[in-house]
């Protein structure tokens, strides 16, 4: 049962462009400060991004686990020297 859930929520991230979400965001941004939108139209594009930014949160908290998944499997991994 916890593989058909696994399986499933795979599949969910897989249909999700991060990047189409956020130019999704950026676009409903924009139209909301250009504030010709009524009301009701502002609720509903707030609305909107209020779900593609849990989504995005979703994406990203998926991502940064798959890295240290990646990172723990690997082992230690050797610092980078930034001080030149």
């Amino acid at each position: 049962m916890t593989e058909i859930k696994k399986d499933k929520a795979a599949s969910h991230e897989s249909d999700f462009d991060f990047e189409q979400a956020i130019e999704e965001l950026e676009n409903l941004v924009s139209t909301m400060e250009d504030g010709e939108l009524s009301l009701e139209n502002s609720l509903k594009s707030f609305e909107e991004g209020i779900k593609l930014t849990r989504k995005c949160q979703t994406a990203l908290s998926a991502a940064e686990q798959r890295v240290q998944v990646l990172i723990n499997e690997q082992g230690d991994t050797e610092e980078l020297d930034t001080s030149t």
